[in-house]
Protein backbone atom coordinates (compact mmCIF):
# COMPACT_ATOMS: atom_id res chain seq x y z
CA UNK A 1 0.00 0.00 0.00
CA UNK A 2 1.60 3.28 -1.15
CA UNK A 3 0.48 6.45 0.60
CA UNK A 4 1.44 10.09 0.09
CA UNK A 5 3.61 11.86 2.68
CA UNK A 6 3.75 15.66 2.60
CA UNK A 7 4.15 17.02 -0.94
CA UNK A 8 6.72 14.90 -2.67
CA UNK A 9 7.47 11.74 -0.68
CA UNK A 10 5.54 8.53 -1.27
CA UNK A 11 5.61 5.98 1.53
CA UNK A 12 4.76 2.41 2.32
CA UNK A 13 3.73 0.76 5.56
CA UNK A 14 5.82 -2.18 6.77
CA UNK A 15 4.00 -3.91 9.64
CA UNK A 16 2.33 -0.60 10.44
CA UNK A 17 5.50 1.53 10.39
CA UNK A 18 5.92 4.15 7.68
CA UNK A 19 8.94 3.88 5.41
CA UNK A 20 9.48 6.54 2.76
CA UNK A 21 10.14 5.52 -0.82
CA UNK A 22 13.37 7.39 -1.51
CA UNK A 23 16.82 6.58 -2.80
CA UNK A 24 19.98 8.25 -1.45
CA UNK A 25 19.81 11.26 -3.77
CA UNK A 26 16.13 11.85 -3.01
CA UNK A 27 16.87 11.54 0.71
CA UNK A 28 19.55 14.24 0.43
CA UNK A 29 17.15 16.47 -1.50
CA UNK A 30 14.44 15.98 1.11
CA UNK A 31 16.85 16.73 3.97
CA UNK A 32 17.87 19.88 2.11
CA UNK A 33 14.22 20.93 1.88
CA UNK A 34 13.84 20.41 5.62
CA UNK A 35 16.96 22.46 6.36
CA UNK A 36 15.81 25.31 4.16
CA UNK A 37 12.26 25.26 5.56
CA UNK A 38 13.40 25.96 9.12
CA UNK A 39 11.65 24.35 12.07
CA UNK A 40 12.62 21.26 14.00
CA UNK A 41 12.69 17.97 12.12
CA UNK A 42 13.42 14.29 12.72
CA UNK A 43 14.86 11.87 10.19
CA UNK A 44 14.75 8.19 11.22
CA UNK A 45 16.73 5.34 9.65
CA UNK A 46 14.22 2.50 9.91
CA UNK A 47 15.40 -1.11 10.07
CA UNK A 48 13.66 -4.31 11.22
CA UNK A 49 14.67 -3.70 14.85
CA UNK A 50 12.95 -0.31 14.70
CA UNK A 51 9.79 -1.89 13.37
CA UNK A 52 9.66 -4.67 15.95
CA UNK A 53 10.36 -2.17 18.73
CA UNK A 54 7.56 0.11 17.51
CA UNK A 55 5.11 -2.81 17.58
CA UNK A 56 5.60 -3.25 21.33
CA UNK A 57 6.50 0.32 22.35
CA UNK A 58 3.73 2.88 21.66
CA UNK A 59 5.97 5.83 22.54
CA UNK A 60 8.61 4.79 20.02
CA UNK A 61 5.88 4.16 17.44
CA UNK A 62 4.60 7.70 18.04
CA UNK A 63 8.08 9.16 17.54
CA UNK A 64 8.56 7.31 14.24
CA UNK A 65 5.16 8.45 13.03
CA UNK A 66 6.11 12.05 13.83
CA UNK A 67 9.32 11.83 11.76
CA UNK A 68 9.53 14.01 8.68
CA UNK A 69 11.47 11.32 6.84
CA UNK A 70 11.75 7.57 7.52
CA UNK A 71 14.60 6.11 5.52
CA UNK A 72 14.68 2.41 4.49
CA UNK A 73 17.77 1.29 6.43
CA UNK A 74 18.36 -2.45 6.27
CA UNK A 75 17.83 -5.15 3.70
CA UNK A 76 15.05 -6.59 5.83
CA UNK A 77 12.95 -3.47 5.27
CA UNK A 78 13.42 -3.42 1.50
CA UNK A 79 12.75 -7.19 1.35
CA UNK A 80 9.57 -6.76 3.38
CA UNK A 81 8.30 -3.90 1.24
CA UNK A 82 8.89 -6.00 -1.90
CA UNK A 83 7.19 -8.98 -0.30
CA UNK A 84 4.21 -6.86 0.73
CA UNK A 85 3.77 -5.55 -2.79
CA UNK A 86 5.17 -2.02 -2.34
CA UNK A 87 8.82 -2.13 -3.45
CA UNK A 88 11.13 0.64 -2.32
CA UNK A 89 13.64 2.22 -4.72
CA UNK A 90 16.75 1.61 -2.61
CA UNK A 91 18.26 0.98 0.79
CA UNK A 92 19.46 4.20 2.47
CA UNK A 93 21.58 3.62 5.57
CA UNK A 94 22.69 6.20 8.08
CA UNK A 95 26.36 5.43 7.63
CA UNK A 96 26.17 5.63 3.82
CA UNK A 97 24.27 8.92 4.04
CA UNK A 98 26.77 10.82 6.20
CA UNK A 99 29.54 11.32 3.66
CA UNK A 100 27.36 12.65 0.80
CA UNK A 101 25.41 14.70 3.32
CA UNK A 102 28.67 16.25 4.53
CA UNK A 103 29.59 17.01 0.92
CA UNK A 104 26.28 18.76 0.36
CA UNK A 105 26.57 20.61 3.67
CA UNK A 106 30.00 21.92 2.64
CA UNK A 107 28.56 23.04 -0.70
CA UNK A 108 25.47 24.71 0.79
CA UNK A 109 27.06 26.13 3.93
CA UNK A 110 25.01 24.02 6.36
CA UNK A 111 26.42 23.67 9.85
CA UNK A 112 26.68 20.14 11.27
CA UNK A 113 26.85 19.01 14.91
CA UNK A 114 27.91 15.47 15.91
CA UNK A 115 26.37 14.11 19.11
CA UNK A 116 26.97 10.70 20.67
CA UNK A 117 29.33 7.69 20.58
CA UNK A 118 32.18 7.28 23.08
CA UNK A 119 34.21 10.32 24.19
CA UNK A 120 36.53 11.45 21.43
CA UNK A 121 34.87 9.52 18.61
CA UNK A 122 32.72 12.40 17.31
CA UNK A 123 35.85 14.57 17.23
CA UNK A 124 37.63 11.94 15.13
CA UNK A 125 34.73 11.78 12.71
CA UNK A 126 34.59 15.57 12.49
CA UNK A 127 38.27 15.67 11.50
CA UNK A 128 37.75 12.95 8.87
CA UNK A 129 34.76 14.73 7.35
CA UNK A 130 36.52 18.10 7.28
CA UNK A 131 39.49 16.51 5.51
CA UNK A 132 37.23 14.89 2.93
CA UNK A 133 35.07 17.95 2.41
CA UNK A 134 37.00 21.21 2.70
CA UNK A 135 34.76 24.03 3.83
CA UNK A 136 32.50 21.79 5.90
CA UNK A 137 31.38 23.71 8.97
CA UNK A 138 31.31 21.36 11.96
CA UNK A 139 29.46 23.46 14.50
CA UNK A 140 30.44 21.21 17.39
CA UNK A 141 30.87 17.71 18.78
CA UNK A 142 29.83 16.17 22.08
CA UNK A 143 29.62 12.61 23.37
CA UNK A 144 26.95 13.53 25.88
CA UNK A 145 24.60 11.10 27.58
CA UNK A 146 21.62 9.47 25.88
CA UNK A 147 19.39 9.66 28.95
CA UNK A 148 17.57 12.72 30.30
CA UNK A 149 20.31 13.30 32.88
CA UNK A 150 22.58 14.56 30.11
CA UNK A 151 20.04 16.69 28.26
CA UNK A 152 20.79 20.06 29.84
CA UNK A 153 24.48 20.06 28.90
CA UNK A 154 23.88 18.74 25.39
CA UNK A 155 21.07 21.21 24.73
CA UNK A 156 23.22 24.07 25.98
CA UNK A 157 26.09 23.19 23.64
CA UNK A 158 23.86 22.58 20.62
CA UNK A 159 21.87 25.77 21.18
CA UNK A 160 25.10 27.79 21.34
CA UNK A 161 26.39 26.10 18.15
CA UNK A 162 23.13 26.58 16.19
CA UNK A 163 23.64 23.73 13.70
CA UNK A 164 21.44 23.12 10.69
CA UNK A 165 21.94 19.35 10.92
CA UNK A 166 22.33 17.34 14.12
CA UNK A 167 23.68 13.78 13.74
CA UNK A 168 22.83 11.71 16.83
CA UNK A 169 24.71 8.43 17.36
CA UNK A 170 23.11 6.82 20.42
CA UNK A 171 21.52 3.82 18.71
CA UNK A 172 17.81 3.18 18.58
CA UNK A 173 15.52 3.94 20.29
CA UNK A 174 17.62 6.30 22.41
CA UNK A 175 18.67 8.62 19.60
CA UNK A 176 15.13 9.10 18.27
CA UNK A 177 13.78 9.55 21.80
CA UNK A 178 16.55 12.09 22.48
CA UNK A 179 15.59 14.17 19.44
CA UNK A 180 11.88 13.94 20.26
CA UNK A 181 12.40 14.81 23.93
CA UNK A 182 14.56 17.84 23.21
CA UNK A 183 13.06 19.02 19.94
CA UNK A 184 11.27 22.05 21.36
CA UNK A 185 14.27 23.12 23.44
CA UNK A 186 16.53 23.59 20.42
CA UNK A 187 16.63 26.14 17.60
CA UNK A 188 15.63 24.99 14.11
CA UNK A 189 17.50 21.86 13.01
CA UNK A 190 17.23 18.54 11.21
CA UNK A 191 18.03 15.72 13.63
CA UNK A 192 19.12 12.40 12.13
CA UNK A 193 19.66 9.22 14.15
CA UNK A 194 22.73 7.45 12.74
CA UNK A 195 23.25 4.54 15.15
CA UNK A 196 26.81 3.23 15.20
CA UNK A 197 27.91 5.25 12.16
CA UNK A 198 30.53 7.27 14.08
CA UNK A 199 32.26 4.07 15.20
CA UNK A 200 32.45 2.84 11.60
CA UNK A 201 33.57 6.16 10.14
CA UNK A 202 36.27 6.58 12.78
CA UNK A 203 37.59 3.09 12.11
CA UNK A 204 36.93 1.88 15.65
CA UNK A 205 34.64 -0.81 14.28
CA UNK A 206 35.26 -2.57 10.95
CA UNK A 207 32.39 -2.62 8.48
CA UNK A 208 31.40 -5.70 6.50
CA UNK A 209 33.08 -6.17 3.10
CA UNK A 210 31.21 -4.68 0.16
CA UNK A 211 30.11 -8.05 -1.19
CA UNK A 212 28.45 -8.92 2.12
CA UNK A 213 26.65 -5.59 2.21
CA UNK A 214 25.43 -6.04 -1.36
CA UNK A 215 24.23 -9.56 -0.52
CA UNK A 216 22.31 -8.36 2.52
CA UNK A 217 24.63 -10.19 4.94
CA UNK A 218 26.00 -7.22 6.87
CA UNK A 219 24.02 -8.37 9.92
CA UNK A 220 25.92 -11.69 9.88
CA UNK A 221 29.28 -9.91 9.79
CA UNK A 222 28.23 -7.69 12.69
CA UNK A 223 27.14 -10.71 14.69
CA UNK A 224 30.48 -12.44 14.06
CA UNK A 225 32.50 -9.37 15.06
CA UNK A 226 30.18 -8.32 17.90
CA UNK A 227 28.63 -11.43 19.51
CA UNK A 228 26.93 -9.24 22.13
CA UNK A 229 24.51 -8.21 19.37
CA UNK A 230 22.93 -11.70 19.43
CA UNK A 231 20.19 -10.56 21.78
CA UNK A 232 19.20 -7.80 19.37
CA UNK A 233 19.37 -10.09 16.35
CA UNK A 234 16.46 -12.18 17.58
CA UNK A 235 14.24 -9.43 16.19
CA UNK A 236 15.21 -10.43 12.63
CA UNK A 237 13.56 -13.89 12.42
CA UNK A 238 10.54 -12.54 14.32
CA UNK A 239 10.30 -9.71 11.80
CA UNK A 240 10.52 -12.09 8.85
CA UNK A 241 7.79 -14.32 10.29
CA UNK A 242 5.49 -11.35 10.83
CA UNK A 243 6.00 -10.21 7.24
CA UNK A 244 5.29 -13.69 5.88
CA UNK A 245 2.16 -13.98 8.03
CA UNK A 246 0.86 -10.58 7.00
CA UNK A 247 1.31 -11.45 3.34
CA UNK A 248 -0.49 -14.72 3.75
Amino acid sequence: MIIQRLMTTASTLVLGVRVDAVDAEQALDRIGELVESGGRHLVATVNPEFIMRARRDPDFARVLESADLCLPDGWGVTWAAQRLGSPLPARVTGIDLIDPLAARAAERGWRVFLLGAAPGVAEQVATILRDRHPGLAVAGTHAGVAGPEGDAESVRLITAARPDILLVAYGHPRQELWIDRNRERLPSFVGIGVGGAFDYLSGRVARAPGWMRRAGLEWLYRLFRQPWRAGRMVALPAFALEVLRSRG
